[in-house]
């Protein structure tokens, strides 16, 4: 069957889409230029042509995913509501128990980007962007009289913080703790963090 031709920007962006999903199932150090070339049915030549070498091609594959969810980021927190809404939804979201791009892709970022000089760059700007967005709306937020928060900025990079350790725990470590108490971790560090009043919820058992 004749394969039909696509534009530069169409071949790349199916490159990238290919090369996240087999970053996704092999890991970034075993995923290799011929396993997108293979996936998509193309030459290894093909691949090189679009990505001189397969860190370009793994930077750009996570700076591909990265825009996509902070596009969705974005979509989240500029809707007309409430801050406090907004940051619940953008949160539930994020949270490693939400919908947001898998978090065994980004904990494979992070890994290689110790190595990596292109990835750390890419991964430092995603985490840069997301602390942004989060304390802007948090600012307004506070602007509003909706909640209390002294330093926004701190308070966005201490939830993010809490929230990709918590990912870490779940992906790496699964049955680490249950879904609902994850979920529940996820709104008390949001309310904490907003200065609201803390939800109700059972005492601890056992010794402290």
């Amino acid at each position: 069957m004749t394969r039909v031709r696509l534009s530069v920007a169409e071949r790349r962006e199916e490159l990238l889409r290919a090369a996240v999903e087999q970053i996704e199932a092999r890991g970034v150090a075993a995923v290799r230029i011929a396993d997108v070339a293979s996936a998509l049915g193309v030459s290894n030549a093909l691949v090189l042509y679009h990505f001189a070498s397969k860190e370009q091609l793994v930077a750009a594959a996570f700076r591909y995913a990265a825009e996509a969810d902070l596009a969705h980021l974005r979509k989240l927190l500029g809707r007309r509501t409430s801050a406090l809404r907004r940051l619940r939804s953008a949160v539930r979201w994020y949270a490693p128990t939400g919908q947001a791009k898998g978090w065994r892709l980004w904990i494979e970022g992070w890994a290689a980007a110790l190595r990596e000089p292109a990835l750390r760059e890419v991964m430092q700007d995603l985490d840069r962007q997301w602390k942004a967005a989060l304390a802007e709306v948090i600012a307004e937020g506070v602007a509003a009289g909706e909640f209390r928060c002294p330093d926004p900025r701190a308070s966005a990079l201490r939830l993010t913080a809490f929230l990709d350790g918590l990912a870490v725990q779940l992906t790496s470590y699964p049955g680490t703790m249950p879904r609902a108490r994850a979920q529940q971790w996820t709104e008390e560090g949001l309310t904490r963090e907003l200065g609201l009043d803390s939800p109700s919820s059972p005492a601890p058992s056992g010794p402290a």
